[in-house]
């Protein structure tokens, strides 16, 4: 299946996986392990592992382990089991380097108009998953999208990843998925960065991880095509974002059900 025909399928897609690579064996398993359930449930499948975190609120956060040695380790995932494979990008001279590892060059929330990442990720080719600003709403997407058509890349989908509510919550608007949809491209549901509390004291991200369900179906009732999670055989020893991953173990049922609330509306 062309990866940009993902959003056609009566499913809805999975975009999932560590929040950084940390190393081989994790980014492998957690692979594995979706790549089996998604197989199970019909749910078409792209493994996500960003190759190095440079958002990060203090120095002494984990930033990643090398550049070229993580994204061989996301090639790696591609060719073994057979999956896309899909990560972000923060410069523009980091595309074209990315674009030869993985299949979607993602542009997070915070750059969502920076104009010179939005073309060059767009020349390589690749599909282009183009967060929403934690402080924009749904129609500023239609700019950014319009930025990589006209330099000549037609595939672009969306991310809903909440808006920042006061100084250290993220609350979701819904009426965002069909507002988006509207552009055209595929709209996904990021139900991870949703639950997050940023900025707060110690200089580590909080979140609610226990609402990621409530997101997630939501998210799939109103339409989302995909649906984005971060998740971890063990987020509280996770070197990134840990807060708010979802378990490894819990993710089969939690797609289980998300899978019934999809066959209920189409």
């Amino acid at each position: 299946m062309n990866i940009e025909q993902f959003s056609e399928q009566a499913n809805f897609f999975l975009i999932a996986g560590p929040c950084a690579v940390e190393n081989e064996e994790i980014c492998m398993h957690t692979a594995e392990t979706l790549r089996e359930i998604c197989q199970k449930l019909n749910i078409p499948f792209i493994f996500k592992g960003s190759y190095r975190k440079a958002n990060r609120t203090s120095l002494q956060s984990f930033t990643g382990i090398g550049d070229e040695k993580a994204l061989k380790i996301l090639a790696k995932v591609k060719a073994t089991l057979d999956c896309p494979v899909l990560t972000d990008i923060h410069e523009s001279d980091e595309a074209a380097m990315a674009a030869a590892y993985v299949d979607v060059l993602q542009i997070p929330a915070f750059l969502f108009r920076q104009t010179d990442l939005l073309v060059a990720a767009a020349k390589t080719g690749k599909v282009v998953n183009i967060k929403k600003g934690q402080f924009a709403g749904p129609d500023a997407m239609k700019h950014a999208m319009q930025k990589v058509y006209d330099s000549g890349n037609k595939a672009v989908w969306f991310t809903e990843r909440g808006n920042m509510h006061g100084y250290t919550d993220m609350i979701v608007d819904y009426r965002n998925i069909p507002t988006m949809k509207s552009y055209g491209p595929p709209v996904i549901m990021d139900c991870t960065h949703s639950v997050q509390q940023p900025n707060t004291g110690t200089g580590v991200t909080g979140g609610r991880p226990e609402m990621i369900e409530t997101i997630a179906k939501a998210a799939i009732a109103v339409g989302a095509d995909g649906i984005f999670i971060e998740t971890h055989p063990s987020p509280k020893d996770a070197l990134s974002d840990g807060t708010n991953m979802l378990p490894l173990a819990a993710i089969e049922d939690l797609l289980q059900k998300l899978v019934r609330i999809r066959q209920a509306i189409i």
